[in-house]
């Protein structure tokens, strides 16, 4: 990897160093000063600033501290005329399907559907699960989640097991392969909602129609919308241009405003670096060799597997990394790529989350 001089970087970045940063800057500083008046801990305006305390090659880590117990809620009324006997059609990515109005034994093929399970209070419902590979399901959903018996891996769901699990529903993303869908509905009313996190909102509402509670799911979607608003007045988001960056095992990808964490940063108010502002795509490569692309005022930061770690960590131990202004600063973080990257109203809620600790925060 070619590494670009320390002055010619350096002064790349100071040019392209925002407002944003200067205030901020300004901020901490007279916090300081007013903390130097003060023995009390309590009336210091610097007590306040959000530092995170582990770090990845001086990242801070997001997520350490995550309270997964409440992840979640208490199961949601299902919509009015449900019960016994009940049937309602859904039209969903793989067909029309007539579903019972008030599901009670669920299987879930993939961890968004898990995720919207959880949003909408119904996981002690599933009675099978397919799993990933690195664990069962996603840890931000909580333990009990993963306790759930599994029916096989995500990627080729064994159909005798979910037989075997007698659900009266079976929700998934897009089925793992052709004539999946065929048999599976065989077995009991199967929907798939859509995997594209580009139209997450979209796929929850499906859901939520899928497991008899559209009214729920639309609730949720409005609550979270009043949240996004009241957290952006709250931070002053608009204030910030937060890069979005996801290493992989050999390359760096822009998260655009598209992408799930970027659309979910776009609806709090955050701006986007003008690099990254993406109009005709999801993502969007950076050269190793010019990392200008990845600079903010701050830098969240999101490593695809063991892999992308691995290289993320090499590349942000580099000079050129540390020249950047975010960097510097210490406003880069590490996030969680399976919330980041994720699809679902409770992975968008885990970011925001994480959004409310970090934006106007530093890695100490």
């Amino acid at each position: 990897m070619s590494v670009l001089s320390r002055t010619s970087v350096l002064s790349r970045t100071t040019a392209r160093t925002s407002i944003r940063r200067v205030s901020i800057l300004g901020i901490a500083a007279t916090m300081l000063v007013l903390g130097g008046c003060s023995s009390d801990s309590s009336d210091d305006p610097a007590s306040t600033i959000v530092r995170t305390t582990t770090s990845i090659a001086g990242a801070g880590v997001m997520g350490i501290e995550r309270d997964t117990a409440t992840a979640c809620p208490t199961p949601t009324q299902a919509d009015p005329g449900a019960g016994p006997g009940v049937k309602r059609r859904v039209v969903h990515t793989a067909g029309e399907t007539e579903v019972p109005s008030d599901p009670q034994r669920i299987v879930v093929l993939d961890s968004v559907s898990m995720d919207a399970v959880c949003a909408l209070g119904l996981w002690e419902r599933v009675v099978g699960a397919a799993t990933g590979v690195d664990s069962p399901q996603p840890s931000y959903l909580g333990f009990g989640i993963s306790e759930i018996p599994s029916v096989g891996p995500v990627s080729a769901p064994d159909v005798n097991a979910v037989k075997a699990a007698a659900p009266d529903l079976i929700l998934g993303s897009s089925p793992a392969s052709d004539g999946l869908y065929g048999q599976l509905d065989a077995i009991a009313p199967t929907v798939f909602a859509g995997a594209d996190p580009v139209y997450w909102k979209a796929q929850f509402a499906l859901a939520g129609q899928a497991l008899g509670r559209s009214s729920a799911a639309a609730t949720e979607l409005d609550r979270y919308q009043q949240d996004v608003v009241q957290l952006g007045d709250a931070l002053n988001a608009s204030q910030t241009q937060a890069s979005v960056v996801r290493f992989g095992s050999k390359d760096l990808q822009i998260e655009g405003p598209a992408s799930f964490a970027g659309q979910i940063l776009s609806d709090v108010g955050v701006r986007r670096p003008p690099a990254q502002r993406l109009t005709d795509a999801t993502t969007a490569p950076i050269p190793a060799d010019d990392l200008s692309a990845a600079e903010g005022d701050l830098i969240y930061v999101l490593f695809d597997g063991p892999n992308g770690r691995t290289y993320g960590t090499e590349i942000m131990k580099s000079d050129q990394w540390q020249d950047l202004a975010a960097a510097t600063d210490r406003r880069v973080f590490v996030a969680e790529d399976e919330i980041w990257n994720g699809n679902g109203m409770t992975a968008a809620r885990a970011v925001l989350a994480d959004l409310k600790g970090t934006l106007n925060g530093y890695a100490s």
